[in-house]
């Protein structure tokens, strides 16, 4: 296997790791304004994830960093005709940030609200869009023979891409409601295990479209195996849920949302970009790559950083693996 393949396995792992984790993150971002009735609710919600949200971020920093260096033809096509949507994300994950971070500086009704609410839609509008983007990646972009990305924004809004968005935001929102129904004690764990299979439902329905789609349009072999997994991960976290078993609930919602990832990738391979005005355009791994002197040095940095972040990383969900309820809530 060359470096640029490798490089290619290691971009889609940050970006599965990223939305393994903050996908749960938007999920609950989502259920503070739909499955939390009150204020004491909402704070037990987002406490959940307080200790963890910009931790997970961390992932998405990693991916955006290494497409860069290893593939910088991608990133320079990626962010300049996904310039608006990627701009959209940027903008509600900083908002996002901020909320987090503001929400309890004053005491005011009004001010903790607001941010609660910033807090609710931005988490919903990156669900979505990260799921529109991604769509139209593995389908295919107007690219031309520089490389260059020639198509507007009704491009990016075609029915596979909103369904795709669709898609992203109800998976995320399953996987969050799981991850609360762990999470927190009383009624709100009860109601979370509820919302959980109704969006498990939900999740069957449209992402498993938008995953048949996706394999019906590529004809890939590899995918059909993340696909495979992908079903039964749902169907082992529905079952596990209505079990009241949470823990394995949300071990499968997060091998859900990782087979849905890789089915993405396994469908792009070897392209990272392809173009619809002609396949001999495309981006692949081998045209878009960066020198093999930079992979390997690549390589090196990531052999010897990626451990040590896990480890920080699953040490700081250790410490914080109790669960959360209103009677831990201050007034």
């Amino acid at each position: 296997m060359e470096l640029h393949d490798i490089w290619f396995v290691i971009i889609a792992t940050l970006w599965v790791g990223y939305f393994f984790l903050e996908g749960f993150d938007f999920g609950i971002g989502v259920l503070s304004g739909t499955l939390a009735r009150d204020r004491a609710e909402r704070r037990v919600l987002i406490n959940t994830i307080g200790p963890v949200w910009d931790g997970n971020e961390v992932w998405l920093l990693s991916a955006g960093g290494a497409t860069f260096a290893a593939f910088p033809d991608w990133y320079a096509t990626l962010f300049s005709g996904f310039y608006l949507p990627l701009l959209l994300i940027l903008v509600a994950l900083i908002v996002r940030g901020v909320a987090f971070e503001y929400r309890a500086k004053r005491s005011s009704e009004s001010w903790q609200r607001n941010w609660e609410r910033a807090i609710f839609w931005c988490s919903l509008v990156v669900a979505f869009l990260w799921g529109l983007a991604f769509a139209n990646i593995v389908r295919g972009v107007p690219i031309d023979a520089d490389h260059e990305m020639t198509g507007g924004l009704t491009d990016l809004l075609g029915p596979y891409a909103l369904l795709g968005g669709l898609a992203t935001l109800l998976l995320f929102t399953f996987h969050g409601a799981v991850f609360a129904a762990l999470k927190t004690t009383g009624d709100i764990r009860l109601r979370a295990r509820r919302a959980a299979g109704g969006l498990g439902i939900a999740t069957a329905v449209v992402a498993g479209a938008c995953l048949l789609w996706t394999q019906g349009d590529s004809g890939n072999v590899r995918s059909l195996a993340a696909v495979a997994v992908a079903v039964a991960a749902l169907a082992a976290a529905l079952a596990a849920n209505a079990a009241g078993r949470e823990g394995w609930a949300f071990i499968f919602s997060g091998l859900l949302v990782v087979a849905t990832v890789a089915t993405l990738f396994l469908a792009l391979f070897p392209d990272v970009m392809p173009s619809s005005t002609d396949p001999a355009w495309s981006l692949t791994v081998e045209n878009a790559a960066s020198a093999p002197y930079t992979l390997k040095i690549m390589t090196w940095c990531a052999v010897l950083a990626t451990p040590v972040v896990v480890l920080y990383q699953g040490w700081t969900y250790w410490v914080f693996r109790k669960r959360v309820g209103t009677q831990h809530i201050a007034p």
